[in-house]
């Protein structure tokens, strides 16, 4: 199957050959659909919070706060080039669309405007405007990453995606000495003009808030790259004959995450920014989020720290398995009651003892985005997943439209054990649950493969807690209609 020229070209990126063939393999096999049992909806699973529990959640993180190390975790890696799919149809050619036509009505609305106009006249023709937008000479933004665009203009000052970053971490992630640690995943080709945005605007953005950023990069590493295959399932292989390896999808960066030292890590889409006079709800919610990690947290460790001197009593047993189903989403097999005693224990034992992860949801109102499912195990448990469409079997597909809440990336994890040791997040994925997607190279149609996805697969074996948050901290750019909503109009 494979030349000594492939299994250098292997080896150079850190695979090996059988780690190759097991992808080739995938493909052959497919990956099995989730077992999902039912939507997660408030009371079966998500948490609504009322306005009392809202205030204690706050409260909890505001106190808690200044003890923690926090990172704020942004994948914000390639270009923003889908963000512009139809301006880049107009300028090949195609008809003016309804959402070219609002971009060239509105143009002066775009934080970027005032920039652009550096490389347009007066009255310059519509395709040409949309090339300055998209190409070279202009502002390129095809080529840039999300994080680099300017997304905001504000009376003063305009300010990129990252920059609104940097506000959103001095306003929820301050830990202890006021320092505020964000961490970007990025492509190689940009990591310096990140670093050169961030050592401009840093100095003013510590002396607005008060607080001292501490900004680092990761790239995704070349060996979680996986095998493009033909409609055979053979090899792909480019025009030079080379092998053709993909990006393995966000799934990829759990190695990234693993890497990072912190006592709680929010993670966060790079596009899913507000204005600063908007940003109430996120800050509020983010802090929701970290009171529910916290309590849950500290009665985890307070069993666990306790562990050896009471798991011999039935009584313990029992407090403990009442409290991982009501507190942790998480639903015992009925088998778990004929389990001996010892066995019981080490069953919860292992359900404690994990990292955790609370997600926020948002109520279902046409977004995309993965939704809360419970998942039927092979003993019968049952936990929470965050699931895509295309992990759900087509007779399973009516569940999806009974779910009333998506996750919009929004998630506080607790890394570390009871004994503030790290876990080796890598050892509670799925493997199976990657996804398998049409792609086409040089005009060819391919499968490429992802890896687990980040908030999906990569954290199956977490536990798991759905909290309802509300839509206005949602304010995702998926295309650059998107930055004319109100949430990304600043009060000028």
């Amino acid at each position: 199957m494979f030349t000594q020229k492939d299994i250098s070209q292997i080896e150079e990126k850190g695979l090996s050959v059988d780690k190759v063939k097991a992808q080739i393999e995938n493909f052959k096999r497919g990956f099995p659909f989730l077992p999902v049992s039912r939507a997660a909806t408030v009371s079966d699973g998500i948490f609504r919070l009322s306005g009392e529990e809202v205030k204690r959640m706050v409260e909890i993180a505001e106190k808690e706060s200044g003890r923690l190390a926090f990172i704020k975790f942004v994948p914000a890696s390639g270009a923003a080039s889908r963000m512009f799919k139809d301006l880049y149809g107009y300028v090949s050619g195609k008809e003016e669309s309804a959402s070219v036509g609002e971009v060239l009505n509105r143009i002066e609305e775009f934080a970027f405007y005032p920039e652009l106009r550096k490389y347009i006249e007066k009255d310059e023709e519509s395709r040409q405007i949309v090339k300055c937008i998209i190409g070279e000479p202009g502002l390129n933004y095809g080529k840039k990453p999300k994080a680099l665009l300017s997304f905001h203009r504000y009376k003063e000052e305009c300010r990129t995606a990252l920059e609104e970053h940097l506000v959103e971490g001095a306003a929820y992630a301050k830990g202890k000495g006021d320092r505020v640690s964000i961490h970007f995943t990025v492509s190689p080709e940009h990591r310096e003009d990140f670093k050169k945005l961030t050592e401009r605007v840093v100095p003013e953005y510590e002396k607005r808030y008060g607080v001292i950023y501490e900004i680092s990069y990761s790239e995704q590493q070349s060996a979680t790259d996986t095998i493009a295959v033909d409609e055979h399932n053979e090899p792909f292989r480019s025009a030079d004959g080379t092998l053709l390896f993909r990006p393995a999808g966000h799934g990829a960066l759990i190695g990234n995450l693993n890497a990072l030292e912190a006592d709680v890590i929010y993670i966060k889409t790079v596009d899913n920014v507000t204005v600063e006079c908007r940003i109430k709800d996120t800050v509020c919610y983010k802090k929701v989020l970290l009171g529910v990690l916290l309590s849950v947290q500290d009665k985890i460790f307070a069993y666990l720290k306790e562990w050896d001197k009471k798991v011999s009593s039935s009584d313990f047993i029992d407090e403990v398995a009442h409290f991982v189903e009501k507190n942790l989403s998480y639903k015992l097999p009925l088998s778990f009651g004929k389990y001996s005693l010892k066995e019981r224990g080490d069953y919860l034992y292992k359900i404690l003892d994990r990292p955790i992860r609370v997600c926020g949801m948002v109520k279902n109102e046409g977004e995309p985005g993965g939704g809360p499912f419970w998942v039927t195990a092979s003993d019968g448990a049952e936990s929470l997943q965050i699931a895509e469409s295309s992990q759900i079997a087509p007779d399973k597909k009516y569940l999806m439209k009974e779910a009333t809440h998506f996750n919009p990336v929004d998630l506080l994890c607790g890394v570390n054990n009871f004994r503030g040791e790290k876990f080796d997040l890598t050892g509670y994925t799925d493997p199976s649950t990657g996804f398998i997607s049409q792609k086409s190279q040089d005009g060819k149609p391919l499968k490429a493969q992802e890896l687990p996805g980040l908030w999906n697969g990569a954290m199956a074996n977490w536990t798991t807690l759905f909290v309802e948050v509300p839509i206005t901290t949602f304010n995702p750019v998926k295309t650059i209609n998107d930055l004319l909503r109100p949430a990304h109009q600043a009060i000028l």
